[in-house]
């Protein structure tokens, strides 16, 4: 009970004054150990207890306990007298976990039986490694589906960018009607939604929620509110926080974050100091956040309050992301040598990302005396990113260095290196049309293009007027 209930040490205590023990009492403290993050506790009453005393549910929980652990979970696995459906499946979830599909694919052959969860398991796994065409022809092989096997397929999706995919699922599940959506299948779906920034999609989805009794917090929350945020809406987005009763500190985060998204740093920056205010305790991502939405909106004092905060308030160690952030806010405010200097005085070493938001700053504010060490610099450390070589090239070219910008691209041919193109999504009429620097094979680019060069036409013109 003791343990069940999270208070393991008071559990122990009763555990050890037992004069007689038996595998109940042995697995349930092992269970408790496991199920409250002290696996090495657990893994001590699992050696101690008798042999004899061991059962099926002894090995399983152990097993549970290293479900992130691959060989030790293995050899677990592979030292158990008998096994039943849930020993294979755990292993099945840890090879799924640990990225040891070849030995899944093993086990999941000589499985004496299976279940829904066998195969949730292996779509799981080939999806997280990136295989999602091997996930999907599992998925289809299954001869009984659930929810959960459907929500690993479409989370499969998802994490591999596969949107749309992932929104057809979603729509096969809703029409078919063979069991209903949960909690889980909506806040993927939301993601998706929030990935294309098909408003009409969200909308529907929230519609469906609200019809069928889904109350609003929690990770759905989070996900409706990042969902209208990136889909434009910010205003719904607000409408939606502010209607969620019990606020964690994930559903500020995701607003704040909807914010720093819009540019509404101003905003961003006021809900942080109603956080303090209320006295909710933000965490990393909040600060990652309110420094974002500072950097998009100029505040460059604000942030700087803000990082300190952070650290002398919170006792919040910085990371590189909120170090990258700071950088960003000094670089875009035109503060580049303070930027610099920044990273310089940093106490952890800065990451390529850092660099090149230092470099992105040199070459919007034209410092080539800073921009252009940092630029060989990041090119000596990897000279294979084709960012470093752009933003250099772009550099002198705005000096009109034109044996410089020659000398770069040819450097890139030689390497061949290619400007990765830009990519961008856009909802017109319930249609996601996805479009590539460069690419005509839309089947309307005539058309496209026309209506580009009447409106750069029209701006040039406004652009006159204004001097």
């Amino acid at each position: 009970m003791y343990c069940k209930c999270g208070l393991v040490e008071f559990g122990r205590q009763v555990f050890d004054k037992m004069v007689v023990r038996d595998s109940v009492s042995f697995n349930s403290m092992i269970d408790g150990y496991v199920k409250n993050g002290k696996v090495e506790l657990g893994r001590e009453v699992f050696d101690s207890m008798p042999v004899e005393l061991r059962n099926v549910v002894s090995w399983n929980c152990m097993i549970c306990g290293y479900v992130d652990r691959f060989e030790s979970a293995w050899e677990l696995f592979k030292g158990m007298p008998e096994r039943d459906l849930i020993s294979w499946n755990l292993m099945l979830d840890c090879c799924a976990k640990c990225g040891k599909m070849e030995v899944g694919y093993d086990l999941f052959r000589r499985m004496p039986k299976r279940d829904v969860i066998s195969w949730a398991n292996m779509i799981d796994g080939y999806g997280r490694l990136g295989c999602v065409d091997v996930a999907r022809g599992l998925f289809d092989d299954m001869g009984e589906r659930d929810v959960v096997s459907c929500n690993v397929m479409v989370a499969g999706y998802v994490q591999n960018g596969y949107f749309k995919e992932a929104l057809e699922l979603f729509h096969d599940m809703l029409r078919e009607r063979k069991f209903c959506p949960d909690r889980t299948t909506l806040v993927i779906a939301l993601s998706a939604i929030a990935q294309l920034g098909n408003i009409k999609e969200g909308i529907a989805v929230h519609q469906y929620l609200e019809k069928n009794g889904f109350v609003v917090e929690g990770k759905l929350g989070v996900a409706l509110i990042d969902m209208y945020a990136k889909s434009g809406s910010i205003e719904i987005a607000i409408q939606v926080f502010e209607n969620i009763k019990e606020r964690s500190v994930d559903h500020w985060n995701a607003v704040i974050g909807g914010l720093a998204i819009h540019g509404l740093g101003e905003v961003a920056f006021g809900l942080f100091i109603e956080m303090e205010r209320l006295c909710v305790q933000p965490d990393d991502i909040t600060f990652i956040g309110v420094l974002n939405a500072c950097g998009h909106s100029g505040m460059v004092k604000e942030g700087m309050i803000c990082f300190e905060i952070m650290r002398r308030i919170h006792k919040l160690e910085p990371k590189l992301q909120h170090y990258g952030c700071m950088v960003d806010i000094l670089g875009r405010a035109g503060y580049v040598e303070e930027a610099a200097r920044f990273i310089q005085e940093m106490p952890i070493e800065p990451n390529d990302v850092v660099w090149r938001t230092l470099l992105s700053a040199c070459k919007s504010h034209e410092n080539l005396n800073i921009g252009e060490p940092v630029a060989k610099y990041l090119i000596q450390r990897d000279p294979h990113n084709s960012g470093s070589y752009v933003l250099l090239s772009n550099m002198y070219a705005s000096f009109s260095m034109w044996d410089c910008v020659r000398n770069v691209r040819t450097r890139m041919k030689e390497r061949e290196i290619e400007k990765v193109p830009g990519c961008s999504w856009i909802e017109l009429e319930g249609a996601v049309h996805e479009f590539l620097v460069g690419d005509r094979s839309h089947p309307q680019v005539q058309e496209i293009y026309s209506s580009l060069d009447k409106w750069h036409t029209i701006n040039s013109e406004i652009s006159c007027c204004k001097y």
